[in-house]
């Protein structure tokens, strides 16, 4: 039989539910529709969390479907209180302007732009948001929603039980998803909203408003939430967001990310994040000699995604001459310090702040206790000794390490 959006959307252990698979199943298969993903606005860019989204945009165009992407430059303005533990920051709104543009140029990097039957529809959602008027809108939509069933909604119901704050703003925001997806199904013929499993409590309420207000069949599909096998959350780590951006995280330090992924999770990071043949992914551990061929397969596949293939190599070969050839390594992330802070030398608790590979001294303090800190690969013992010129090589280059996983170059502007 051959593969369909949802057969490999369930190999790919995307599927999490959906409100009528069978019947979606049969309508993707005889023809080309048009589903949304819709993505926050409240930071400068998308970092690895949102790239389950991404890859369930790429999979739809796969199949000739045309994925709509609705950036929330209205309903950042409000905050979705899914998942959420406190009411998040109100962003002026030239901020949130500058987050859109962000976010859209990382996506064009994913998406096929090119191809004009499934070339991405972006839209924000603050065109239409942003002319409603309160009363005719509590009158055509507001009847449509009772408080009891709300309540019922984990977004809502979690945040009450816990007795957290929830603001009236804030509990208004699944009216406003919902009628983001009736004002799609009006205006592309938008039938599908793909989403986290956290939203699903917003898409049905989707659904049902488009069945009310159009006398329409909608689909709601959503995603897993995605932790990783240590238990964390995808996307987040001690060191912070890895983003989807070169200006905030480099190619290297991507490429790392995905060469560090936990042994239990490499095959299905390989279907999820990659477009490797999903079924052929399953014998990749007899082809590969070891475990850590699998995991450079991975981070080489999601570099190139984002970064291109000359990134994804140059950051395999920078990695195998730090911890194969202990060199400085090309690729690594760079950061400038002027030759008067050097000249006069500087205490290695200072210097190494430079590196922003800790947040505070006595962090570092605590490191070069561990033995945690090594300057172009040697530990260093003392928390009294100076930096100066002479640590430096010949290109002016010093390499700070904070175990065997960070790596900075410090050099002299």
């Amino acid at each position: 039989m051959d593969e369909t959006f949802l057969s490999e959307f369930n190999k790919r252990n995307y599927f999490n539910q959906c409100t009528n698979s069978s019947e979606l199943e049969q309508l993707m298969n005889s023809k080309k529709i048009k589903a949304y993903i819709g993505f926050d606005c409240t930071a400068p860019s998308l970092h690895v969390g949102s790239l389950l989204q991404i890859m369930c945009l790429r999979l739809l165009q796969k199949y000739g479907h045309q994925p709509i992407v609705l950036l929330g430059g209205g309903t950042t303005r409000i905050g979705d209180p899914s998942g959420k533990e406190e009411t998040r920051k109100i962003l002026l709104e030239k901020e949130i302007n500058r987050n859109i543009r962000n976010i859209q140029k990382v996506l064009k990097i994913f998406l096929n732009t090119k191809d004009k039957k499934v070339k991405p529809i972006f839209v924000n959602n603050f065109s239409w948001l942003g002319k409603l008027n309160y009363i005719n809108f509590l009158r055509e939509i507001g009847k449509h929603f009772t408080v009891n069933k709300m309540l019922s909604f984990d977004s809502i119901k979690l945040r009450l039980e816990r007795e957290q704050s929830l603001s009236y703003m804030e509990f208004n925001y699944m009216i406003l998803q919902a009628y983001d997806f009736l004002e799609l199904n009006k205006k592309k013929n938008c039938i599908l909203q793909i989403g986290g499993s956290d939203q699903w409590g917003n898409i049905i309420n989707g659904v049902d408003l488009i069945k009310r207000c159009n006398n329409k069949q909608a689909f709601g599909l959503t995603t897993p939430l995605i932790t990783l096998a240590s238990g964390s959350k995808m996307g987040k780590t001690e060191e912070g967001a890895i983003w989807l951006d070169k200006r905030f995280l480099s190619s290297y330090d991507y490429w790392q990310f995905w060469r560090n992924t936990d042994d239990k999770d490499v095959l299905n990071f390989l279907k999820m994040f990659t477009d490797l043949d999903v079924n052929e992914i399953e014998n990749l551990s007899q082809e590969y000699e070891n475990i850590n061929s699998l995991k450079i397969l991975l981070a080489n596949e999601t570099t190139k995604m984002l970064h291109g293939e000359t990134a994804s190599k140059k950051a395999q070969t920078t990695a195998k001459e730090i911890f194969q050839n202990k060199s400085v390594g090309s690729e690594l992330p760079t950061i400038k310090i002027e030759k008067n802070i050097i000249s006069n030398g500087i205490n290695i608790i200072d210097f190494v702040l430079l590196s922003k590979l800790f947040k505070s001294k006595s962090e570092i303090r605590r490191m070069i206790k561990n033995k945690g800190i090594r300057l172009n690969n040697n530990i260093v013992e003392d928390e009294k000794n100076n930096i100066s010129m002479f640590d430096f090589n010949e290109n002016g280059i010093l390499k700070v390490s904070h175990g065997k996983k960070q790596h900075v170059i410090m050099k002299i502007n």
